[in-house]
């Protein structure tokens, strides 16, 4: 159902026997990745400077079951990646305990075979010599692996008309594609190790739309450096840790990223770009946003995840608003207008609030799979108990586009409202100081700040809500995505 379920920057968990104390204790050591698959395959390590094949050792996975971690025996024997299985008498040790998540759907939608897709997950260094891997390949198909192109597609929603038809089209030139992840994920891994020898036992985390499921081809990386699992000051801590990884990536790591900016904002980030788009031929240059702590960005990157995934058309529909909403000039907290993330959680909560709603509240509905207070460790594991949602509203694809700009040109009471994906409704503007003299406002589903707060400028308000109303007419009349967006340009970029 969820065909990246992640683990990319995320660290699996030893046994509590294993567990040692090394200053950031509750969450092991993420270093670069390894690649595992549903049948026994041997793992590569790819060398971000050289893109050179490196070895790491065999891993395999039992075939099938759900909710559970399986022990995974971990060689010292270093082997050149030819696709062959681990000899039979290389099994993992029996006397591990094994360790179960446990969870009311037990049977919760495992996937025929060619909807099980091969995943990344990190591999612990030393002092841990043994380590669990989750078993993802029931429930929920893992992430996709890196090394293998070709992968089978998720199923999409049928088009019935022309402008669902359009909708699709788009979606599908236009969403993240395999080999943009893969870069993402070499240059997360690698640079984790970088960052680690500056602080030892950090972990670098891919979070956003690069995991999320709504991500393009044009989207940027996000990437959260979690020194601990307390809250870091932003204004101090957090920009001198930045400061000496600026400094280690001007001076050390030049060769393969370039024009590393400190951004002190209010939540400072370290803004690069990768140079080794031609590793996989890909036409576009990554640009990547680091920041300190930012440990929500891991929570709703999950949260958003399984909203992707839980129902077929939510991706197209949020993809085409996320390039109306560029093409509009509306796509832009740095000038005033909306996020990304708000985009996001607006067409979730007009999916929510339908008179037969697509969508309903997974943190009302899974409170032990979103639980603001989870270590981050088993963050990622949420999406893969949670089954399909199967939603009476048969709405294609191009009503749902014309109903969403309706709902926030002619119903949507921006003065008194907040719009709440948490809750699964519109709910009263709160009378917090966060919340004062804003004019959009988009609660976060865990920390409950305002994700809109960028929009304070009456005049940029008035244009957001010209762009709605306006689609919204242009669209009921025409029917034609042309009408709004530039479609065979996008396509085409």
């Amino acid at each position: 159902m969820f065909p990246n379920s992640s683990n990319l920057g995320r660290p699996p968990f030893p046994p509590k026997q294993q567990q040692q104390s090394h200053g950031f204790n509750e969450l092991p050591l993420n270093t670069p990745f390894t690649l595992i698959t549903h049948r026994p395959i041997t793992d590569t390590h790819l060398s971000y400077q050289n893109a050179v094949v490196a070895t790491v050792p065999v891993v395999t996975l039992p075939s099938m079951s759900c909710g559970n971690d399986s022990p995974a025996h971990r060689s010292d024997t270093h082997i050149v990646f030819q696709g062959r299985k681990r000899p039979s008498g290389q099994s993992g040790p029996p006397d591990i305990k094994r360790q179960r998540f446990h969870s009311q759907y037990s049977e919760a939608v495992p996937l025929p075979e060619e909807h099980r897709y091969s995943f990344l997950v990190s591999a612990l260094s030393p002092p841990f010599p043994k380590y669990w891997v989750p078993d993802l390949t029931a429930c929920v198909p893992p992430l996709q692996e890196t090394l293998f192109p070709d992968l089978p597609e998720t199923v999409l929603p049928v088009a019935k008309d022309e402008l669902s038809q359009q909708i699709l089209e788009l979606f599908k030139a236009c969403q993240q594609q395999t080999c943009d992840l893969k870069r993402k994920e070499l240059c997360r891994a690698e640079l984790q190790r970088e960052i680690q020898q500056i602080f030892p036992h950090s972990r670098l985390f891919l979070v956003g739309s690069s995991l999320n499921g709504f991500g393009t081809r044009s989207s940027d990386g996000d990437l959260c450096l979690v020194i601990k699992e307390q809250p870091v000051n932003q204004k101090t801590e957090a920009r001198h840790i930045l400061s000496l990884v600026h400094k280690h990536f001007s001076t050390k790591l030049s060769g393969y990223i370039e024009r590393p900016q400190l951004i002190r904002a209010k939540v400072p980030i370290v803004k690069f770009r990768d140079k080794v788009r031609q590793v996989f031929c890909s036409a576009y240059c990554v640009e990547f946003d680091l920041n300190v702590n930012n440990i929500v960005g891991i929570r709703n990157t999950f949260l958003l995840r399984t909203y992707a995934y839980v129902e077929n058309r939510v991706r197209p529909l949020v993809l085409v608003v996320k390039k109306w909403a560029s093409f509009h000039k509306i796509n832009d907290a740095s000038r005033g207008t909306l996020n990304s993330y708000s985009l996001v959680l607006m067409v979730l909560h007009y999916l929510q609030t339908l008179p037969e709603p697509i969508l309903p509240s997974l943190q009302k509905n899974y409170p032990e799979s979103f639980d603001p207070s989870m270590q981050l460790q088993f963050v990622h594991r949420a999406p893969r108990i949670i089954p399909p949602y199967q939603s009476k509203n048969a709405s294609s694809l191009g009503d749902l586009l014309i109903g969403f700009f309706e709902y926030y040109a002619t119903e949507f009471d921006w003065s008194h409202q907040m719009i709440s994906v948490r809750e699964a409704k519109a709910l009263p503007r709160p009378d917090g100081i966060e919340w004062r003299n804003k004019f959009i406002c988009v609660e976060e589903p865990f920390d409950g700040t305002n994700t809109a707060r960028a929009v304070h400028e009456k005049q940029k308000f008035n244009i957001i809500k010209g762009e709605f109303l306006k689609s919204w007419q242009v669209l009921q009349d025409k029917k034609d995505l042309n009408c709004i967006l530039p479609v065979r340009a996008i396509q085409n970029r």
